[in-house]
């Protein structure tokens, strides 16, 4: 059997700003039908990291492909047909409908006056009933919660058809039961349409649960391969000090230290 196509490959990679590196030495890759999470501490990087793959700010140093050619040599339009992007700016505007948002997506396959060609309009339909927003599409944005809202973004991401989708933090401002219906949601999409999919979380258990893979951003190792091969490494284990929280291998969640001592 083949091995799947790497969708996106990272070799060396150092990330920052012009005069600063926030972080260097990041090397991963995730191939067709892989779910993969960025995790780390608060400023380690993470949305930095994000941006950098979605050519939205240079790389300082190393290697970055998509799809086995870098990402300098594509153009804007190319990109676009490679890369879709959810982050975290409010829309520009709620007052669009989710038909219309979603219908945004196909803007790197429209004519020079935006006109939805047949196949366009397909992938919107495909996109809404995928999502399950049919009973939304004509409804506001602004009249959606947060997590119906988050929904019809990844929907747009979907709609665009591209084979690497990157999330910043995806979950934010969810409860319980709709961080994991989103993260299913995702799971979903690269098991059955064979999309790459790279976001960045705080929800580490979950993502331990659910991702092929993960990468630990930490400044140090940068750990990155399979949940259980992590988890054999103790790689969880040096995420955080123990004062507060420490990692429990066996059941591959953190648990609160009680013990003041």
């Amino acid at each position: 059997m083949s091995k799947p196509q790497s969708n996106i490959s990272v070799k060396n990679l150092s990330i920052g700003y012009a005069a600063k590196t926030v972080s260097d030495n990041i090397n991963f890759d995730v191939a067709q039908g892989e779910l993969c999470a960025i995790i780390g501490v608060n400023g380690i990087g993470k949305s930095t990291l994000l941006r950098t793959l979605g050519n939205l700010q240079p790389l300082i140093q190393g290697e970055l492909k998509i799809q086995g050619t870098a990402l300098k040599d594509y153009d804007h339009n190319g990109l676009a047909q490679k890369i879709s992007l959810v982050l975290t700016e409010p829309l520009a505007s709620k007052n669009l409908t989710v038909l219309e948002v979603i219908a945004l997506g196909r803007q790197p396959y429209t004519n020079w006056i935006g006109s939805l060609s047949h196949e366009d309009k397909r992938k919107v339909a495909h996109s809404l009933a995928t999502l399950e927003l049919d009973e939304f599409k004509l409804r506001k944005c602004h009249e959606l919660s947060d997590g119906q809202l988050q929904r019809v973004l990844i929907a747009r991401a979907m709609a665009q058809d591209t084979p690497l989708i990157l999330l910043d933090e995806p979950t934010t401002h969810l409860d319980l039961y709709h961080k994991v219906q989103i993260l299913k949601l995702l799971k979903t999409l690269v098991q059955n349409h064979q999309k790459s999919i790279v976001f960045t979380t705080h929800e580490i258990d979950l993502a331990i649960q659910l991702c092929d893979k993960i990468l630990i951003l930490d400044n140090k190792e940068n750990s990155f391969g399979q949940p259980c091969e992590l988890i054999a490494q103790g790689a969880f284990t040096r995420l955080f000090p123990n004062d507060m929280v420490r990692f429990d291998a066996k059941t591959g969640a953190f648990k609160v230290n009680k013990d003041p001592n």
